[in-house]
């Protein structure tokens, strides 16, 4: 049973977009579907958990009741989920996973699996809200063998439709001129729609980064 520290932190978290983060969440209604670029599909990956964590909630930096947390560039990371009209989408399921400071994925195929960051989530789910927003508290991504650019990995879940996968990037990395993955992204439009700021927090005192990411679906969700 969830003790009431836990649950306190769960709550918080589940708002923090509105507080901690502060400019990185919009509420603003009626936006146009002229003005949307349609998120591009990318590949899942080869290491999407291959055993979830007990914990899957969308803080990444703690485990459960954890005092330690983990390694690398505190980030609060929260978007909205449009369909292609502009309206939000409510109770989509978002998840993300990504490597930890030490370059390993959650998966035993992953390099330095071994020696990964133990107190790193890996993993994290959120049901979005009446506005579509979804939030998690986790690291800012860094590189591993294989890719050039840092990615964070979404999958986006909605009822009857296929799961959606995308990547978000890190605006003026340099790897992004060369991943190759992200240059399989041709639209120029979409491609420029994945890569996000990591801008500072300025009312924070340990150099916590926030990033906005908005993922526009190809389809309308009716009422």
């Amino acid at each position: 049973m969830m003790n009431e520290k836990h649950l306190s932190r769960r709550l918080f978290l589940g708002s923090a977009a509105l507080g901690t983060v502060g400019a990185a969440a919009f509420f603003t209604p009626g936006v146009f579907a002229e003005q949307l670029t349609q998120t591009p599909t990318q590949e899942e990956g080869p290491f999407y958990p291959d055993k979830l964590p007990l914990d899957t909630d969308n803080d990444l930096l703690i485990i459960n009741d954890s005092i330690t947390p983990a390694v690398g560039d505190v980030t609060h990371l929260s978007g909205r989920i449009f369909d292609r009209r502009g309206d939000p989408i409510r109770n989509a399921v978002v998840e993300i996973w990504q490597v930890d400071s030490k370059a390993a994925y959650l998966h035993t195929r992953s390099d330095n699996y071994a020696t990964r960051d133990t107190n790193f989530q890996g993993f994290g789910r959120f049901v979005t809200s009446s506005t579509g927003e979804y939030y998690f508290r986790t690291i800012k991504p860094v590189v591993y063998p294989g890719r050039q650019a840092p990615h964070i990995h979404f999958a986006v879940k909605i009822k009857s439709h296929d799961k959606f996968t995308t990547q978000m990037y890190i605006k003026g990395h340099p790897g992004n001129a060369v991943d190759f993955v992200l240059k399989d992204v041709r639209d120029p439009k979409q491609r420029e729609s994945v890569i996000v700021d990591f801008t500072p927090v300025k009312s924070s005192r340990i150099g916590e980064l926030a990033a906005k990411f908005d993922i526009v679906m190809g389809y309308t969700i009716e009422a």
